[in-house]
């Protein structure tokens, strides 16, 4: 299974509004980071805001934040959002509920090992919500920019004593 970009963007926009600190972030502070075109990230950040997962604020010191709530999210939820087909074979349904006739489907047991195999992928992402995935939060921080690079440790040398 290939997610698409858009998704991917999806989860990356989420991710970096749960480890920024607090404030607002900008979409080119975003793509900044990501090094993504923000012109793709602006649809994400709309379609984001639309499900109400994410807060824009307009204005010359607009921006956007996560919801509160939104960190509970699963990437599931957020992978479903986003995601509009997940017919792996021409047999099983895709976002609108239609299907690719087939000879065998009455009898074809491969669509039950492919709706056994979406549905474990999916419980998979269902276990891990936009708060798990964005901890530990210090490494995020660095990788984005939003944090200095840790600072090398000074060699501690033993000072002797005077006697």
């Amino acid at each position: 299974m290939r997610l698409t970009d858009y998704t991917d963007y999806s989860l990356r926009v989420l991710l970096y509004l749960a480890v920024r600190p607090q404030g607002l972030a900008t979409i080119q502070d975003i793509s900044d980071s990501y090094g993504i075109s923000k012109n793709h990230l602006m649809k994400v950040v709309q379609r984001l805001a639309e499900l109400g997962w994410v807060e824009t604020v307009r204005g010359r010191n607009g921006g956007l934040r996560l919801y509160e709530h939104s960190s509970e999210l699963t990437v599931g939820e957020v992978v479903r959002a986003a995601e509009n087909d997940f017919a792996f074979v021409a047999c099983l349904p895709d976002g609108e509920g239609a299907h690719r006739d087939c000879t065998i489907r009455s009898h074809c047991r491969l669509k039950g090992v492919f709706e056994s195999a979406r549905d474990a992928f999916f419980a998979e992402l269902d276990r891990h919500t936009i708060r798990d995935i964005a901890q530990p939060s210090d490494p995020l921080l660095r990788l984005l920019g939003l944090m200095p690079a840790a600072m090398p440790v000074a060699s501690i040398v033993p000072v002797s004593p005077d006697v």
